[in-house]
């Protein structure tokens, strides 16, 4: 039997769940509680609508953008997610040679399967590293030193889960679950890993700033009061994120919360979003609303879980095509010609 055409990224997210065991399906796709926030990610969008301008020269569309000085394809960015040997036996292997082969950038968990000089090994792209910051500072320094050896372009700090959301679907099968990082072997040894989440407050971020010269994005934001502050602390960047939905249930949805956060910083640094993309479209409403660029996690996954690194690299490919026809669509032939007027 031939297999069904897979025309965007829900089908392969359909697909995904049929191949995937269910302790593995629970643990991508679940959110925290109720779930109320999962859904309000893709709610929010839907309530975006478009102000086209025709009549205008959309012969050539460019989706090529810069994020942090380094020049991609499409301001689409793969997000930091763990385990991805649950999905593909080359785990993060394959999810660095999907971004390389679209030409983007690759953000590595701290809780990868594989470990960061692996992954980094596997790159031909820029790959950053998303720290979780350890209750032992030795462990955490540890981390970043390895990160910058391998040649990672940045660290993001995820700065959202002092403990972690509770996933109530994926709490009731995580133990059937054959977890692996590839990372803490090689740290020194600890009585604690991360201690019922990553608590990290704005003193351990001027530490991380202290310790590194390499750019510093946060990642987790959803008001202006922080993204001034992430600001004034040094970050280069902010990831206006609600972790997929997985940490506060009923916290704001990432792209309602974006609009206040562009205005507060003022470009005194980048702006980039993740949870709840799943079209080209949703990519253009970011942009529109001040994001430089977006990150996707769960549509990798699916993608890796289906066809494997050539899976990655199409959900990747479907997203920048879908963007490309939406600006034409709206008359934005380049990402500088996008601006908030396009939506209301």
């Amino acid at each position: 039997m031939n297999e069904p055409k897979l025309l965007n990224v829900f089908d392969y997210e359909y697909m995904a769940r049929e191949l995937l065991q269910p302790a593995t399906w629970d643990y991508i796709s679940a959110g925290a509680d109720d779930e109320v926030t999962l859904a309000t990610n893709r709610s929010s969008f839907e309530r975006i609508v478009f102000r086209p301008n025709l009549l205008v020269d959309v012969s050539r569309v460019d989706t090529s953008t810069t994020v942090l000085g380094h020049s991609i394809s499409a301001p689409i960015l793969i997000a930091p997610t763990g385990q991805h040997a649950f999905v593909t036996p080359d785990a993060e292997i394959a999810t660095a040679t999907a971004a390389s082969a679209a030409n983007t950038v690759l953000v590595a968990s701290t809780s990868s399967s594989r470990s960061i000089e692996e992954i980094a090994a596997a790159a031909t792209c820029p790959v950053w590293f998303q720290l979780y910051l350890f209750r032992d500072r030795d462990r955490s320094e540890a981390m970043v030193r390895r990160a910058e050896a391998t040649g990672c372009r940045a660290i993001v700090l995820t700065v959202d889960s002092p403990r972690w959301g509770r996933k109530e679907r994926s709490l009731r099968t995580e133990d059937d679950l054959p977890w692996r990082n590839g990372n803490l072997s090689a740290l020194p040894p600890s009585k604690c890993e991360y201690l019922d989440g990553a608590p990290a407050t704005w003193v351990d971020f001027e530490w991380l700033r202290r310790l590194t010269n390499l750019p510093l994005v946060i990642k987790g934001i959803l008001t202006a009061e922080d993204a001034v502050l992430a600001a004034n602390h040094g970050a280069e960047a902010v990831v206006v994120s609600n972790h997929g939905g997985r940490q506060l249930d009923g916290a704001i949805a990432s792209i309602e919360a974006l609009p206040e956060i562009v205005a507060a910083v003022d470009d005194k640094l980048e702006v980039y979003l993740d949870s709840g993309i799943r079209r080209g479209t949703d990519v253009l409403k970011s942009l529109a609303l001040g994001a430089r660029a977006v990150l996707i996690g769960r549509p990798v996954l699916w993608g890796l879980a289906v066809h494997g690194s050539q899976g990655a690299t199409e959900i990747l490919r479907m997203l920048k095509n879908e963007l490309a026809w939406a600006m034409a669509l709206s008359g934005r032939p380049s990402i500088r010609s996008i601006n908030r007027d396009l939506v209301r």
